[in-house]
């Protein structure tokens, strides 16, 4: 006999992975830190993350909130795996923008941010995010995408692109075959700088309101991309963060980084949620570069 999962069963289960998939995700990139060649930083200090809890709202009534792991080190300059759980109401001008909100803008949100910011300009920058959003409909979000920080990495025949690109694809496949190339063009399609004319990095996937009707595959699917974005993006960090750099190389780096916080200040939807709802402001707003440059 199949057991029907309530709404809070199903909050429950979504929040409580997000928050195993953050502790994942902190443990391999604090085991990453520990890999840094002396050679290569020198006498740079091994980060840890620092967690800090935060309350949505004024904080007279319960509204949810979040924790903050952030790490500032010596392989990953800056890295933040953010996740939350909030609840409350949509603004009247927000509220036409939700499928459900608009009669009722009652809202319940949870998920997790991942932004990683490299040291070595090898290493590329990485950025995913997965979520749960209930109005009076209820859906998944999410995606993760690659940001390579120099030119010549920038190919779909680069083998960091091969290998993220693989992840994703595999992640998709389990679930549906439309899956990866719908998701792939949303993610070049969204991460795009149109000021610039350029994408933002070598994409990946991205998708958002997504309910097939079937809550336990959506669900198991917006894990299994987590997971590979776990997965693979160690691995890519693993596999470059001992080459040597020129300076040439971190001047390129931070330029690139520039263009990253114009999408995140300008376009970027989940930076838009999150100060819309009342989100915590160090929590999005962590996601920009540690330094960048603009010539």
């Amino acid at each position: 006999m199949t057991v029907q999962l309530s709404i809070e069963d199903k909050k429950k289960l979504a929040s409580d992975w997000f928050r195993s998939l953050r502790d994942q995700l902190c443990d391999r990139f604090e085991q990453i830190e520990q890999n840094g060649s002396p050679e290569i930083y020198a006498d740079l200090p091994t980060g840890s993350f620092e967690r800090t809890l935060w309350k949505r709202g004024d904080g007279h009534h319960d509204e949810g909130g979040g924790e903050m792991s952030l790490m500032h080190g010596r392989v990953f300059e800056k890295v933040g795996v953010h996740i939350s759980t909030v609840h409350g109401a949509f603004s009247e001008q927000f509220r036409k923008q939700i499928p459900g909100a608009e009669d009722d803008p009652r809202f319940w949100a949870s998920g997790i941010s991942v932004i990683a910011h490299t040291r070595n300009p090898h290493a590329p920058a990485a950025h995913m995010n997965t979520r749960m959003i209930v109005t009076t409909k209820t859906w998944f979000g999410g995606g993760g995408d690659l940001n390579p920080m120099l030119n010549r990495y920038r190919s779909d025949k680069h083998d960091d692109t091969i290998s993220f690109h693989a992840a994703m694809e595999k992640a998709c496949r389990k679930y549906s075959d439309s899956y990866y190339p719908a998701f792939r063009k949303w993610c070049d399609e969204y991460f795009h700088l149109p000021h610039r004319n350029e994408a933002r990095g070598v994409g990946g996937i991205f998708y958002d309101r997504h309910d097939t009707g079937d809550w336990e595959s959506d669900f198991a699917f917006t894990k299994d991309v987590g997971s590979a974005f776990l997965d693979v993006y160690s691995d890519i960090v693993e596999t470059r963060l001992n080459q040597s750099w020129s300076e040439e190389d971190r001047e390129e780096q931070l330029i690139r980084r520039g263009r990253y916080a114009e999408f995140n200040l300008l376009y970027d939807r989940g930076t838009q949620f999150g100060l819309k709802t009342g989100g915590n402001v160090e929590s999005i707003l962590s996601s920009l570069p540690p330094g960048a440059k603009w010539p």
